[in-house]
């Protein structure tokens, strides 16, 4: 049986963000895959880290007559340590 998550126990938060985040810029699938690698490297390597939040956000753009809208998510990944393997 595997002890509950203790929200007391994060130490360190890291911002993960999937998805376009320059509307003066389109994200493409390569890069988005990557983020979504990262993500997953966050939440199965050691220090193992779990979600404990998230930020939805969009833009709304318009391009000519169409109205246009980009999103992403801001997954909170806590630790209870800093990840030797994460960089700032």
């Amino acid at each position: 049986m595997t002890k509950p998550f203790d929200v007391s126990a994060v130490g360190y938060v890291k911002r993960v963000i999937v998805g376009n985040i320059d509307p003066e810029k389109t994200a493409n699938e390569e890069e988005i895959e990557v983020q979504r690698q990262f993500l997953n490297r966050c939440l199965t390597d050691s220090p193992r880290g779990r979600i404990i939040g998230q930020e939805k956000n969009f833009f709304l753009l318009n391009i000519g007559e169409h109205q246009v809208v980009m999103q992403y998510i801001v997954y909170h990944v806590g630790f209870a340590r800093k990840p030797v393997w994460l960089e700032d």
